[in-house]
């Protein structure tokens, strides 16, 4: 039985409680792989274009207030 396998089914056998634990933990893990995954990016140079579009729109007067903000 291969380690997903065995995992599925040990999963199976938890409570909807440790179930609830079990999908917060892995959701904080994806949190934290889509945050390095951007500060890689930004270091990398892949969202320079939006520094650009920021900096364009701000100099044609394009910018918006967000929704909500003072």
């Amino acid at each position: 039985m291969s380690t997903v396998a065995e995992i599925q089914e040990a999963i199976t056998r938890l409570s909807s409680v440790e179930r609830a634990e079990l999908r917060l933990w892995l959701e904080s893990c994806d949190e934290d792989d889509w945050d390095r995954q951007i500060s890689a990016d930004a270091a990398s140079g892949k969202l320079n274009f939006l520094k650009r579009q920021a900096h364009s729109a701000k100099r044609h007067g394009k910018l918006r207030a967000l929704p909500g903000a003072v």
